[in-house]
Parts: C-alpha cells; sequence; structure tokens
C-alpha cells in the first residue's frame, strides 16, 4: 500500500546564493517543486510515497529523478521525455529570506503530462491522492490532473490539495484564480496559506478556513501563516498553534510544501477521518507540521532541507 501518490511538478529552483562583485547573482541549484518537496517530507518521516510526473531525457531530469529515489519516493509513475526540457525555477530571496520566483517553462516537462501515459496503478494503491495547481496552467497536463482527480475519487481516495499560487506561470490572475477554486471543490483536505486566502477571498485565515470549509465542502483545512504558525479547522473546531521561535531563516523555498507533508503523513497516522478529528488532535498535527516547516527553513532548498524526525520532536 501507498500512503500517499502525487501528480505534478519535478523541476530545479536556482537559488540566489550569493551577488559577484559585478552585481550579478550566484545560483545554487536544489532539486525542488511543490509536489516533491511534500513528498520528501512524508517519506522522510516513514510514510511510502509516488510521485506521477515528467521530467526531460536531459542531465537536470536525471538528477531529480536520482534524488526522489534517494529519497525513497517511488518514481516508476515518473516519464522521461527526449521532446521537451525540465522545468527550471530561479529564486531569488531578500533579506529576510522570503522568495520571489522566475521560470524556464516554455514549456517545461511537467506541462507535458498525459493521463494515458499515467502509472494508475499507483493511484489505486494509495490511501490519499494529492494535487496542486501548477499542473492546471497549461494542457495536457491540466486535463491528465483533472481526470486523475475523478478517477482517484470515483476509487474513495483521500484527495489532498496545495494550491501553491505561483502567479508567473498563469495567463492572468483570474485564470488563476478560477482554476484555484476549482480545485478546492475536489478536496477533502486542504493546506493553503494566508497569502492565498486573503487572494482568493479577502479574508483572515480563520474566516478563511470557515470558508472554505462551508462552501467548498472540505472536511479539513490548514493556513499556514508563516512565522505566525497556523490555523486548523474542521467541523468540530478551529484553531491556531503559533510558529518555532527563534529560528535563523536561511531559505523559506519548500517550507510550506513541508507543513502539508507532514500534516498529511500525521493526519495518516491518526487512523481518523479528516472531519472526525477534535480540536487536540488537528493541534498537535500543526504543532508538528509547524515545526518541521519551520526548521527546513535553517538550509537551503526544499527536498533536501526536511528535517530529521527526531529533530522535529525535540523542539515541539
Amino acid at each position: 500500500m501507498i500512503d500517499i501518490t502525487a501528480i505534478g511538478e519535478l523541476l530545479i529552483d536556482f537559488t540566489h546564493k550569493q551577488t559577484d562583485a559585478m552585481g550579478y547573482p550566484t545560483m545554487e541549484a536544489h532539486p525542488g517543486g511543490a509536489i516533491p518537496n511534500l513528498l520528501a517530507a512524508a517519506a522522510k518521516f516513514g510514510g511510502k510515497c509516488a510521485q506521477l510526473g515528467k521530467v526531460g531525457d536531459d542531465a537536470f531530469g536525471h538528477l531529480l529523478l536520482k534524488t526522489l529515489a534517494d529519497a525513497g519516493i517511488d518514481i516508476s509513475g515518473m516519464a522521461v521525455d527526449p521532446e521537451v526540457f525540465t522545468t527550471l525555477a530561479f529564486v531569488t530571496l531578500d533579506a529576510g529570506g522570503d522568495r520571489s520566483f522566475s521560470f524556464a517553462r516554455k514549456p517545461g516537462s511537467d506541462t507535458k503530462i498525459e493521463f494515458e501515459a499515467l502509472e494508475l496503478t499507483l493511484i489505486d494503491r494509495a490511501k490519499v491522492f494529492h494535487f496542486g495547481t501548477l499542473s492546471l496552467t497549461d494542457e495536457p497536463s491540466r486535463t491528465a490532473t483533472q481526470k486523475a482527480i475523478a478517477y482517484a475519487k470515483e476509487r474513495g481516495k483521500l484527495i489532498t490539495l496545495d494550491p501553491n499560487l505561483r502567479e508567473p506561470l498563469w495567463p492572468s490572475l483570474e485564470a488563476a484564480k478560477a482554476q484555484i477554486l476549482w480545485a478546492l471543490s475536489q478536496a477533502d483536505v486542504v493546506k493553503i496559506s494566508d497569502n492565498e486566502v486573503e487572494f482568493l477571498f479577502g479574508m483572515e485565515p480563520e474566516a478563511g478556513a470557515q470558508h472554505i470549509l462551508k462552501t467548498f465542502g472540505c472536511k479539513l483545512v490548514f493556513v499556514t501563516c508563516g512565522p505566525e504558525g497556523a490555523v486548523y479547522a474542521n467541523r468540530n473546531a478551529t484553531g491556531r498553534v503559533p510558529g518555532l521561535k527563534n529560528v535563523k531563516v536561511v531559505d523559506t523555498t519548500g517550507a510550506g510544501d513541508i507543513f502539508g507533508g507532514s500534516a498529511i503523513w500525521k493526519l495518516l497516522k491518526s487512523g481518523k477521518a479528516p472531519q472526525d478529528l477534535s480540536g487536540e488532535e488537528m493541534a498537535d498535527i500543526a504543532r508538528f507540521a509547524c515545526t518541521a516547516a519551520s526548521l527546513s527553513t535553517q538550509k537551503p532548498g526544499g527536498v533536501s532541507s526536511v528535517p530529521e524526525y527526531e529533530e522535529v520532536l525535540a523542539h515541539m
């Protein structure tokens, strides 16, 4: 049995390391993408995970596949395409470690995922099917993602979502909003950021979480609030846990994804349906996920920054 099968992007994050004497950035390559970052967190803590997607038949693509395999993630559902190049993201950081993104993706391999080529047995064997919205920006990956969600829902899988809005990848913010709202209508469990709640609904995190529960039929919502922690809500309770203090932030890339992977893993470990969790159980999940995400910001990159399980426990 697989705990989480996810569909979506696998890419290289080039992160700004330093600026040379001429004012040009020196970039450091890290394996990344919201989907593998999330899976890497769950796998690091003992979950069985698999990814459906596509890379180019190039040096970066093969490096990424090796990275996933080394992280314990099943790559049998990853296609290698000689016709497109592996997607690249260039991440620049401000003084506080917060990011801005530029993408080499015209097209990138992750936009060329096709439903007919998906290894659907990886969905059949999974408890959870996870998706984001980067695979909804372009065809054929949009249709592939939509059909994969329908396939998973028909088989009774728990559907989880992290919208992971990246504005430069959308033709317009209106298009992004429409696809994210559709995605919310498909999900049982949602991990979303406070910035995305503000973008979609103009609401504060607590109000946004309640709105998602009531409007879209979701069963459990986490709203991450950066260093301020996270809000949690289901039909039984709502609350907030604080972020980890006294963390020296190096790079926030992947922190939200690592929160998501940690939270899904803890949810599965509970053995309970997301709508049946008590307030105390949701708070425990959110504290664990916040701690893992906070510790990850002390290292650059996403996949490579997931902390050890024992380290997370020690800081809780």
